[in-house]
């Protein structure tokens, strides 16, 4: 069953009863069966709204792999520019570093102007700024415009992520961030092929494909409500609640770990390949889809475990993750890089919802928006830093080979540590 047909299917499994409200749960907040009820219409959120939501989550994933195909044409087309080898890079990466530093900010405004307002304005401003390569004449132009795209996308992961937390209660909710990998796995190495493809002919060509985002702004302009208007009536113009940092502070901090964990496969695959003597292109590419499989493996996996709760799927997704890494780390053949990329994969499958969930689970309306925002902020700049810890170890410990057995340990220290201090179910939020 594809992630899509399986979708559909959740509009059957979602009863419609009498709205319930929960203890812990905001008074603006009404529930059929496990999820949010529209206001206006009283119709519970079902497969509109979440397909709108898992498509938009994929344009952050656009942003991060779509010219990496194109980027040696990029720096020959700027050839004359100083230091462009070093501002070259930046094209690729500047969205994802300024995610990791506004997410907060975006998480801020989420829970005091709305969610549907500024996911709609941020995909409509995604595709302003996404395209303006094709016609900007400088490659310092070209990365002011990546900066405001990772504004964009800070703003619509945030929305999306809270939305789905908003709409989605429980074992649902825990499917969806489940499929939220699934959805952004397969777009990375669908978009990788397609940037490739579009920019054979020129390099500027892959933009054009930010316009993307314009028919998700309509749809969700349409399909997307905001939920507990109440509620958020009353954030505009009162003071916000604060967030529980006794609680969300260590799935915080984990998952900054988290993120380098996860974006050490990423990006050192195709470089253990190089280490071992592949040269051939399909090769690392068809290694690199494999990979990616795992990664779709563990997130629908998610589902089926999420409640073992985050005190047994957080060490394990850690574990996995750290035995592939180790396994990538003193592999010698294809085959065994390959199968350890596999279980790398299924353990990064397993981790984001597993953090995401820990971290979220336990907040109300009035702080998920935050919530989510600081999450993101720390799982991105953990990505940001991974290639540069990995590049540190390698000097100073002689070897990509061991830099990442180091990681791989870490990795598995992790999992010792989270299990030890056994973190406390999440509530039903």
């Amino acid at each position: 069953m594809t992630p899509i047909t399986w979708i559909g299917s959740l509009s059957s499994e979602m009863p419609v009863s009498e709205n319930v409200l929960s203890p812990d749960r905001t008074a603006g907040e009404t529930l059929a069966g496990e999820v949010a009820v529209d206001p206006a219409t009283g119709r519970p959120a079902g497969r509109p709204q979440a397909l709108v939501l898992l498509l938009s989550s994929c344009l952050a994933v656009l942003g991060a792999v779509l010219l990496a195909p194109v980027l040696p044409s990029i720096q020959r087309a700027f050839a004359g520019t100083p230091g462009v080898e070093a501002l070259t890079p930046i094209v690729l990466t500047a969205p994802a570093l300024v995610i990791g530093l506004t997410a907060m900010v975006a998480g801020r405004i989420v829970d005091r102007v709305g969610r549907k307002r500024l996911l709609v304005s941020s995909l409509v401003v995604y595709a302003v700024v996404g395209t303006a390569p094709l016609w900007l004449p400088s490659l310092e132009l070209i990365i002011a415009s990546r900066v405001l795209l990772g504004l964009t996308e800070a703003a619509i992961m945030t929305c999306c992520t809270t939305l789905l937390a908003d709409y989605f209660h429980g074992s649902k909710r825990e499917k969806y961030f489940g499929l939220q990998v699934v959805f952004t796995t397969v777009a990375a190495t669908f978009f990788f092929g397609i940037g490739g493809a579009l920019g054979a002919a020129d390099w500027r060509t892959p933009f054009w494909l930010y316009a993307v985002s314009l028919p998700l702004a309509a749809a969700a302009a349409k399909l997307i409500w905001q939920p507990a208007p109440q509620a958020q009536a009353a954030a505009r113009t009162g003071k916000l609640e604060p967030l529980p940092w006794r609680r969300v502070g260590a799935p915080v901090a984990v998952s900054l770990l988290g993120g380098l964990v996860f974006y050490v496969l990423i990006v050192q695959l195709s470089f253990v390949l190089d280490g071992i003597g592949v040269e051939s292109t399909a090769t690392i590419g068809a290694a690199s889809a494999v990979a990616s499989l795992g990664t779709a493996v563990g997130g629908l996996l998610f589902g089926r475990l999420a409640q073992r709760g985050p005190a047994v799927l957080v060490p394990l997704a850690f574990a996995l993750s750290g035995v592939g890494i180790l396994g990538l780390g003193v592999a010698t053949s294809v085959p065994a890089v390959i199968a350890a990329a596999v279980v790398t994969g299924v353990g990064n499958g397993l981790l984001l919802p597993s953090l995401l969930t820990w971290a979220l689970g336990s907040l109300a309306f009035e702080q998920r928006g935050r919530g989510t925002g600081v999450w993101t902020s720390a799982f991105f700049v953990g990505q940001f830093f991974c290639p540069l810890l990995v590049l540190a170890l390698t000097g100073a410990i002689g070897g990509l080979g061991s830099a990442l057995t180091v990681l791989g340990a870490l990795s598995v220290a992790a999992a010792v540590g989270v299990r030890l201090g056994r973190p406390e179910p999440v509530a039903a939020h």
